[in-house]
Parts: C-alpha cells; structure tokens; sequence
C-alpha cells in the first residue's frame, strides 16, 4: 500500500463517520476544558463562542446588523 492509498482510505472513513468523530472530538476538548479550566469557566467560554457565532452569521446575512442592534440599544446617531 502506498502513501495516496493510505490517505484516502483515511479520508473516506472520515467522510463515512464525520459526525462521530466530531462528536467525539468536540466532547473531548470539552472535558479537557472543564478538568483544567474548571465548569464555569468552560460554561463562560462556552456561552461567548456562541455569541460569536450568532453575531457573526448576523453579520454575514445582513451587513448592517451590528448599525440597526446599536440603533435599537443606544439613542439615534450616538456612535456615528
């Protein structure tokens, strides 16, 4: 078996499994987290990838989202 066999039988088996060895893989970082941060430490890191997360894909459907959030929290024209 060469080099490119290898690789690809690598590859499919992750393509045929992708969602277990996600999983696996997102639950290991996890529990690493809580055992040297500690649980809510990791809840807080948690929460604010989260965040990120929904404010960014905010973002990238309406580029003015972070303008209209402000307008709704801070009185008109504050920030400009």
């Amino acid at each position: 078996m060469d080099k490119k066999e290898i690789i690809n039988k690598i590859f499919e088996f992750y393509r045929s499994h992708f969602g277990e060895i996600n999983g696996a893989l997102i639950g290991l970082i996890i529990a690493i987290c809580v055992l040297v941060v500690g649980f809510f430490q990791t809840l807080f890191i948690a929460i604010c990838v989260f965040l990120g997360y929904y404010i960014g894909k905010k973002i990238s459907k309406d580029k003015n989202y972070i303008r209209n959030l402000l307008d709704r929290i801070l009185p008109p024209g504050t920030y400009r």
